[in-house]
């Protein structure tokens, strides 16, 4: 491997979004902060967050109410310890934020909450209506941007993480203004890279969220839970040549209905809570209506709202919609279920810690257990706050004296490759058949011979060996890893529970309590 530049930080934070950053203006109370940027330094999950943030703030609401509602959205799953952490320190970080500057929607001088879907009381607070993630980060980078222990590096794709002994010690970076490799050392280490939605086909994520946290952790022996566990968010915009724009759950809450192509409102028939049930529940109906209708989509009808208010309270979906010649307040929006939110990730404790000593995560990477099986709309902007708090204290605890430390496991040694092809063409390949297989095979619905094809497919797989390093290369790699651990916990989890549903086993376990899924590069996919 080519020589690589030293860096050396007190503290190494991968990822610029809502956990890295609350988590880094904590740290550099504590020492110097150096955080990894894979893009731009406002290219994360964060910035595109529609919805909202949801605290239990409200004069009708409570926080016993908000973990109740968490944990029945996580069908069984969720660690009650860990739902409690967030409800309880939600508060506060709000507070914090508005303190920051950060400018939430108001009615008067009071805060503004909504509704989203399985929450039983309006808690979702907003901001420009529905730019909730932008607003956040705004504040948090001026924030951190104000203090000269933060410093913040764009365009720094981290590929591995580096090891003295067991201990983690720091992670190899491909700095793309350069085209060089080059390492940071410096232990604790917080992963909070986001999201994996670019292992699907149809997602609602943005390029960035090819899963690298994960895959980083597991080359490097670190233990993973609920990877099967694939949030798919009901209503993403379906037409040809358009991204999968998310329109927010809180359309639904505001008002809005479904239907499919002969116009018939269908989710009474599914659920009690009709527009507002689960997203997993949404999901799945629409994919049965679409199947049953043999249609594409379905529709998403705002009509019967009031059009001022809904331009007002939904701008970036008005406008959006609006290049793609639809008026949400005037025609019906053709929708259809994206891959949008990971459950399962980096096993951590209730502090972030992960089963590798030096290794922490928070945010969409980590599995604290917070959203169980399926993750209750708008806590993941809050989880992001409130465990990045709780890393950096842990991490702040935690500084060892470490020696020179050596790679966990490099790109060319963990996947040398077939022979010689077509450069660029071949990675597009490989990518695109990785994508529609986990799409085809495990998604919405799955079944065990679907679920079996998927792990033989994804493992017969090989990424070109002669390509030279790059952004993409380096995702390439993370992708087809992560769809293959996606897949073999899907096949191995013989049960239907939030997210995850078997039509061969379309029930939940009941003969024993809920399990966890865990899998380590050492260890296949155990239940405990």
């Amino acid at each position: 491997m080519q020589s690589r530049k030293n860096q050396k930080a007190d503290f190494l934070v991968i990822g610029s979004g809502i956990a890295g950053l609350r988590a880094a203006i904590e740290l550099g109370r504590a020492g110097n902060v150096l955080i990894l940027s894979k893009g731009d330094l406002f290219e994360s999950n964060t910035e595109y967050a529609q919805g909202g943030i949801a605290a239990a703030m409200g004069e009708d609401d409570e926080v016993c109410l908000h973990l109740h509602d968490t944990l029945q959205a996580g069908d069984g799953l969720c660690r009650e310890e860990a739902v409690r952490v967030l409800v309880e320190d939600g508060p506060e970080q709000i507070h914090q934020l508005v303190d920051w500057g950060m400018r939430f929607d108001r009615n008067g001088t009071k805060l503004a909450f909504t509704r989203e879907g399985a929450h039983s009381r309006s808690r979702v607070l907003h901001a420009r209506g529905d730019s909730t993630g932008s607003e956040i980060l705004r504040a948090l980078m001026a924030r951190a941007k104000s203090l000269a222990s933060v410093h913040l590096v764009s365009h720094a794709f981290a590929v591995d993480l580096l090891l003295d002994g067991d201990r983690v010690a720091g992670a190899i970076y491909w700095d793309e203004k350069t085209s060089a490799l080059k390492e940071v050392t410096g232990s604790p280490v917080l992963l909070a890279t986001g999201g994996l939605g670019q292992v699907y086909r149809e997602t609602t994520n943005p390029t960035m969220a090819s899963g690298d946290g994960v895959a980083m952790a597991y080359r490097a022996g670190a233990l993973l839970s609920d990877m099967e566990f694939i949030q798919f968010h009901p209503t993403a915009l379906s037409l040809k040549g358009a991204p999968r724009f998310l329109l927010s759950e809180a359309v639904r809450g505001e008002g809005a209905v479904l239907r499919n192509i002969l116009l018939e409102r269908f989710m009474p028939r599914y659920h009690e809570a009709a527009e507002l049930a689960p997203r997993d529940i949404v999901s799945r109906a629409i994919v049965m209506e679409m199947q049953k209708c043999r249609s594409e989509f379905v529709y998403l009808d705002l009509t019967g709202l009031d059009s001022e208010h809904v331009q007002k309270r939904f701008p970036r979906i008005y406008s959006t919609c609006l290049q793609y010649n639809i008026d949400i307040t005037t025609n019906l929006v053709p929708v259809r279920p994206s891959a949008h939110y990971a459950m399962g990730g980096v096993a951590t404790d209730l502090h972030g810690a992960a089963s590798l000593e030096g290794l922490y995560a928070a945010g969409e990477v980590a599995a604290t257990g917070v959203h169980g099986a399926n993750r209750l709309a708008s806590n993941s902007l809050l989880e992001g706050l409130v465990y990045g708090v709780r890393c950096a204290s842990a991490m702040t605890n935690s500084r060892p004296n470490l020696h020179p430390a050596a790679p966990a496991r490099t790109f060319s040694a963990a996947h040398p490759g077939p022979n010689p092809g077509n450069g660029q063409a071949d990675l597009e390949k490989v990518l695109s058949e990785v994508r529609s297989i986990l799409w085809e095979k495990v998604g919405v619905i799955r079944n065990g011979k679907e679920l079996c094809e998927a792990v033989k497919r994804l493992e017969a797989i090989a990424l070109p060996g002669f390509a030279p390093p790059s952004r993409q290369l380096y995702e390439a790699q993370n992708i087809l890893e992560v769809g293959r651990l996606i897949a073999r916990c899907a096949l191995e989890r013989k049960e239907s529970r939030g997210a995850h549903y078997r039509v061969d086993y379309p029930l939940k376990i009941t003969s024993s309590p809920p399990r966890h899924s865990y899998v380590s590069r050492d260890k296949p996919v155990y239940f405990e």
